[in-house]
């Protein structure tokens, strides 16, 4: 896992569509859901990025054990699967901080982890590192027992507070989905695009306004424009020959679906300065595509807007 800052994805906040990111590998059910990590506990936590901070304070009054999996990965959710049960043997003398490393890749990245699962304790707020990989149990429970005497001999012999003693109000339920983006929605899970490009295009006849539509159309779209592309395979055409219009647009596309939205806009961007008339609109529709893709109100979109203005002007 790099230390590099991670390109960010597009933002793909339309109900109704698809996070992209997420078709590239095995969804794993919430936790607490047949198939998922065990329900969280008093002594289990979900943590992310905005709550990591409690978990650092937290540590000032018992030891938490942090542990970074992933959904691809099986061993990972073992490791997970174990500590919660083992924290659940201890009763609150410890904390654990289960972190999706993927959906939080800077916390990922402040314990340097390279692989997952990663496993971290973090006492009186540093970091003492534990483990990585597969681990059986039994050693598991030892790295424990050897934990919680460092937290004694350090004064750390506080207990966790029961989470129904501080759980937040339940968020209200999302309002349903109009019957059309619904229909759409369902054929993206089931994986037929067609029918999610006919919902929302039959959406936009009957509202040609309806923003949610045209972005999810947009989004089917690169979907279908991506599906089993070779990702090396293009960016070697492409850069075979820059003339070849149709191989920079498909590296734009993958650029995007992957994240790296900034390139795949600077590509386009130099493509449009390069050509004329047909090809010149092609592109330039592709460009405006992408933007529904990534959301009218990303600074990226914005900042391209600007330089496929002074392209084309």
């Amino acid at each position: 896992m790099s230390h590099q800052s991670p390109q960010p994805h597009p933002r793909l906040d339309v109900r109704g569509a698809v996070d992209l990111s997420a078709l590239a590998r095995p969804a794993t059910p919430p936790p607490g859901t047949p198939g998922g990590l065990p329900a969280a506990t008093s002594w289990v936590r979900d943590v992310d990025q905005s709550t990591f901070g409690d978990v650092v304070q937290a540590s000032t009054q018992h030891p938490v054990v942090v542990a970074l999996w992933a959904p691809w990965s099986e061993v990972s959710q073992q490791v997970v699967a174990d500590l919660a049960a083992l924290a659940d043997e201890d009763g609150g003398r410890w904390l654990l901080a289960r972190i999706d490393a993927e959906a939080n890749p800077q916390v990922a990245a402040a314990f340097q982890a390279q692989s997952v699962p990663t496993v971290v304790a973090v006492l009186g707020g540093q970091p003492l590192p534990l483990f990585q990989g597969a681990y059986p149990r039994d050693q598991v429970r030892a790295v424990l027992d050897q934990l919680l005497a460092a937290a004694e001999a350090n004064g750390i012999t506080g207990r966790v507070t029961p989470a129904e003693a501080t759980a937040a109000p339940a968020a209200e339920p999302e309002p349903a989905l109009p019957p059309l983006h619904q229909a759409a929605y369902d054929a993206i899970e089931r994986d037929d695009l067609p029918a999610a490009r006919q919902a929302y295009e039959q959406a936009l006849r009957e509202n040609p306004r309806d923003a949610m539509a045209r972005a999810g159309l947009a989004q089917v779209g690169l979907m279908e424009r991506t599906a089993g592309a070779d990702l090396r395979a293009v960016r070697d055409t492409a850069a075979a020959d820059p003339s070849d219009v149709d191989a920079q647009l498909a590296v734009a596309d993958l650029d995007v679906y992957g994240g790296a939205v900034e390139d795949a806009f600077a590509r386009l961007v130099d493509v449009v300065r390069r050509t004329h008339g047909d090809e010149r609109e092609r592109v330039r529709k592709r460009l405006v595509d992408l933007f529904e893709v990534v959301g009218p109100d990303d600074p990226r979109v914005a900042a391209a807007r600007r330089a496929l203005a002074s392209a084309l002007y």
